[in-house]
């Protein structure tokens, strides 16, 4: 009798942890959700992307622990000496951790880019002379795909030493070239007229443009800078509009544009 009742419970202990497992974990995951939602609604896209990938990992963590403790707690239930298991598991992780030490490496690597926020998807990095947009960050590798379609896929724990361009906003620089010819005065009146037409007509534009005078003197003619702040990467649409209004701006002004010429004498 006392043998049939010992049974009975060796075989219903286990659903009990599994019930208690599953309350647990109902509450940790009600307590993560509390701590990671509150004020979401301000955050900027980036960061709650973040922030949902991060809770995701956590919640993550507590279900594999949850699985562990409730089959080891089984184990137990029946009898298996866990202390002997736990020590043979021990033994067989660190030779595990030997042979895999760069799998390590690369997970401990993964989410430490993810938690800090290194970078992100989408975000324009380089790496050993490799440029692209992010496409997928994983705890083991990352793809990074170029303007060309080429996709590189790189280790996490080779990502220390990379350029995120994605960051901070950007400068557009442009080198104008008006002739000695041309007064001076009435360059940097055209150059204000840049500034008025384009100032605000494009959304990659961060601020205000401005312009530098006779920031140098070259072979060619004097040079005037123009510059704009932008968004991360986006300067070479505003580089390429300014280009233009100052073409346009010059030849309304009549200023000359210089440019190689060769002077061919004659004997006749």
């Amino acid at each position: 009798m006392d043998f049939t009742i010992f049974t009975f419970r060796q075989y219903i202990n286990p659903l009990i942890y599994i019930a208690i497992a599953l309350v647990i974990y109902f509450i940790l995951s009600r307590f993560v959700a509390l701590i990671f939602d509150r004020h979401k609604e301000k955050l900027i896209a980036k960061q709650l992307q973040r922030i949902i990938t991060v809770k995701a990992m956590i919640m993550s963590i507590i279900k594999y622990i949850m699985v562990i403790g409730v089959l080891l707690a089984s184990l137990a239930n029946f009898g298996v000496d866990i202390s002997s298991l736990l020590a043979g598991i021990g033994i067989a992780g660190a030779v595990l951790g030997l042979a895999f030490q760069d799998l390590a490496k690369d997970i401990i690597a993964g989410i430490s880019i993810i938690t800090e926020g290194q970078y992100e998807v989408g975000d324009l990095i380089e790496v050993d002379g490799f440029k692209g947009r992010v496409v997928s960050v994983g705890l083991k590798t990352t793809r990074i795909k170029n303007f060309r379609g080429k996709v590189k896929i790189i280790s996490n724990r080779n990502m220390d030493e990379l350029i995120n361009y994605s960051k901070f906003d950007t400068l557009a620089l442009v080198d104008v070239f008006a002739s000695y010819e041309d007064d001076p005065e009435k360059v940097e009146k055209a150059l204000e007229n840049v500034k008025k037409n384009l100032d605000g007509t494009m959304e990659q534009m961060t601020g205000e443009i401005k312009f530098f005078p006779v920031t140098g003197l070259e072979e060619s003619g004097i040079k005037y800078r123009v510059q704009c702040p932008c968004k991360s990467y986006k300067h070479f649409a505003v580089q390429r509009a300014i280009r233009k209004e100052v073409y346009k701006e010059f030849k309304r002004n009549r200023i000359k544009i210089p440019y190689p010429q060769i002077e061919i004498h004659s004997n006749k």
